[in-house]
């Protein structure tokens, strides 16, 4: 680990809605910049301050390759400072903020901007392989005969395209979407349909509190959206009731428990934050929000991805000596309710602990007054490539506003992975 802590000096993020809904027109690109923009203001840091720009983004946009070189560039961060795109699935926005810690650790920079970017709604289209052939066939004719001919070599089944965000969100190596790892997790750990909606609608109720008292719309930087003026989040539901998610039927099995209601909508959005070492942190006008202390990274089966929490957590606390219950704030991101709640019971779990951590003793019981006290991605979505800096934000300003001390933000990652990452606040409450 670094040896300094590292420091969140300020941070912002846009609005998050639902892909294909009021930002689908506003570029991965155009997020990025906005947030990175906000959060020298807030900071009342110069462009020319920044050392290095490093972003999390997992979709990758044809049109912008290093995706961070070009939202720094259009930031107006000078050409002369780098900056380079991380990919950690669901993490990738935390792996930013790892990544930046360790070019200042090793001298590389000073001054980072680290977040993470993505447009879901702007995944491409695909087309099949067989499909790709004959464009190309067309695309070469060069008489009118030759483009006859290629033009009825198509079929019906040509113009049918694939849909590059669900083959993104199917892992290669398993061959299950997410969505049918959180049903396999479901069953394991027995967790019913209503347990899960009720869950969801915790979310939601946790969300729209937080959205009534200004808590969020103090990290959200407003976005012009077709002439008008987007400043909240578009997802959470004010009333969402048992009733209404219980008309949802399951989207992954038949006869499954997980519906669009009860996990994460497809979302886009992004974050950013301005980090430095604690030793440098003086310089700038503004205190910080809090601090960077230690992280985890761990792998696990990709067919039980959404356990990955676990085995991170489980990690942290062997590298620091913390316990569960050090912990003042908890966020578990939430991919699934049925994921987090095999979690939560995977950590309460003597018999998971022996034969999965090779622990003696379980990791401990979560008290639910300290997990995701603001809602989840369930209610506030999840933009993959942004999601980890998003919670590593809401937790260093959800510590500072309630004068705690320390908090746990964790989350699953598709492939079987998971992250989790120790955060202390600025300025500790008496002991």
């Amino acid at each position: 680990m670094p040896k300094q802590r590292l420091a969140i000096i300020a941070g912002a993020r846009t609005p998050q809605a639902k892909a294909f809904g009021k930002l689908a027109e506003v570029t991965a690109v155009e997020l990025g910049v906005a947030a990175l923009q906000a959060t020298l203001q807030r900071a009342n840091v110069a462009v020319e301050q920044v050392d290095e720009v490093v972003f999390g983004n997992v979709a990758g946009p044809p049109d912008a390759a290093n995706i961070a070189r070009v939202i720094a560039l259009n930031a107006g961060i000078p050409f002369d400072r780098i900056a380079h795109t991380v990919n950690r699935n669901c993490a990738s926005g935390m792996e930013a903020v790892v990544t930046a810690w360790q070019a200042i650790a090793t001298g590389r920079a000073e001054v980072m901007i680290a977040g993470g970017s993505e447009s879901m709604s702007q995944i491409p289209m695909l087309v099949r392989d067989a499909t790709k052939g004959k464009l190309l066939e067309l695309s070469r004719a060069k008489t009118l005969m030759s483009r006859i001919r290629a033009t009825l070599a198509f079929r019906p089944r040509d113009l049918r395209p694939v849909a590059g965000v669900e083959l993104g969100l199917t892992d290669p190596t398993c061959g299950l979407n997410m969505g049918q790892t959180a049903e396999l997790l479901a069953e394991e750990f027995s967790i019913s349909r209503e347990e899960q909606d009720s869950y969801a609608v915790e979310s939601h109720r946790k969300a729209i509190a937080a959205s009534k008292r200004c808590f969020l719309s103090g990290e959200i930087v407003p976005l012009d959206h077709g002439g008008s003026e987007l400043k909240l989040d578009i997802g959470p539901r004010d009333g969402q009731s048992l009733k209404q998610l219980a008309k949802l039927r399951p989207i992954f099995k038949s006869d499954g428990t997980v519906t669009a209601g009860n996990s994460c909508p497809l979302t886009d959005g992004a974050t950013a934050l301005l980090l430095t070492a604690e030793s440098t942190a003086q310089r700038f006008t503004e205190q910080p929000l809090g601090y960077v202390t230690d992280y985890a990274i761990a792998g696990c089966d990709p067919r039980r991805m959404g356990l990955g929490p676990v085995f991170a957590t489980a990690k942290l606390l062997q590298h620091t000596g913390l316990e569960l219950n050090d912990f003042d704030l908890i966020e578990i991101n939430e991919a699934f309710a049925a994921q987090v709640l095999a979690c939560i019971q995977a950590m309460e779990s003597p018999q998971f602990a022996r034969e999965h951590l090779g622990r003696t003793a379980p990791l401990g019981k979560i008290d639910h007054d300290k997990l995701n006290v603001h809602g989840g991605a369930i209610a506030l979505g999840h933009p993959v490539g942004a999601s980890g800096a998003r919670l590593v934000l809401t937790m260093a300003r959800a510590l500072r506003e309630r004068g705690l001390r320390r908090g746990l933000v964790t989350l699953c990652v598709g492939g079987g992975q998971g992250f989790a990452m120790l955060i202390e606040a600025a300025v500790r409450s008496k002991e």
